[in-house]
């Protein structure tokens, strides 16, 4: 029986009448029929009312996506973002509460861009809001052209921390990447530990500390993961952490 994936939503406007609908991008739902081989389930970005345990009790690994908007400020005390800046609260509301109780009981979590945020924020961390207005960072955002292969190409190289998950994964201690982000790592949560670094010392990869698989990355493997080898480790990677918790449950569950 395959898996399945929650992926994370966030509320979109769409149409003349701007109703708000659940939305995710098909990147994440192709990366998880393709690569991870599992049944990819959408998670509604329903704030308060998103019930977590049941969430948790269906669902087998957690695929935390990319988004425009930004972690709201609140949840980590920073000061209010800039006038015009996206936010989701909904999305806030629902994801911030799973990942502390997906860290807690062990469920595969893969962070991607924004995800990579929420989960710092989540554990206590808190956030750059803007890096391209930091005078010792460069500009993280995407090149904003109609060529979308300039978009998600890549933008720059990341330092990866010797001996760690990412160096064994990649066979490489210098990779490059695709950058589409604003908000960066301020202070790392306890628990995570830095797997990769831009050269302008922005964090770009993290690991939880526990024995579970807690993965997040700045950028967006889900993009190129089809002539990226290490972009397609990382969901190979994470579906053999998905696997091997199922098993697990189930011959503790036949014994």
């Amino acid at each position: 029986m395959k898996p399945l994936i929650g992926i994370s939503c966030c509320v979109k406007l769409f149409g003349i009448s701007g109703m708000a609908n659940h939305a995710a991008s098909d990147t994440y739902v192709r990366a998880t029929d393709r690569v991870i081989g599992g049944v990819p389930v959408l998670m509604p970005a329903n704030g308060e009312l998103a019930d977590i345990e049941t969430l948790l009790s269906r669902i087998d690994g957690i695929m935390l996506t990319g988004s425009r908007s930004n972690v709201h400020p609140s949840n980590y005390d920073g000061p209010p973002h800039a006038e015009g800046t996206p936010e989701d609260p909904a999305r806030d509301g629902m994801t911030l509460r799973l990942i502390r109780a997906a860290v807690a009981q062990g469920v595969p979590l893969l962070a991607i861009c924004r995800g990579m945020q929420e989960l710092n924020v989540a554990l206590g961390g808190s956030l750059h809001q803007r890096l391209q207005d930091l005078p010792d960072r460069f500009d993280h955002t995407a090149v904003m052209q109609p060529n979308r292969k300039v978009t998600i190409g890549k933008a720059h190289g990341i330092r990866v921390t010797s001996g760690g998950w990412l160096h064994r994964l990649a066979g490489s201690l210098d990779i490059p990447v695709n950058s589409l982000h604003n908000q960066g790592v301020e202070r790392l949560a306890p628990g995570l530990h830095v797997e990769a670094v831009a050269p302008d010392g922005t964090v770009e990869a993290v690991r939880g500390s526990g024995p579970g698989f807690v993965i997040g990355v700045q950028w967006h493997p889900e993009y190129d993961w089809e002539h990226d080898i290490i972009s397609r480790r990382i969901f190979e990677a994470f579906g053999d952490a998905v696997r091997t918790r199922m098993n697990g449950l189930h011959s503790a569950a036949a014994d």
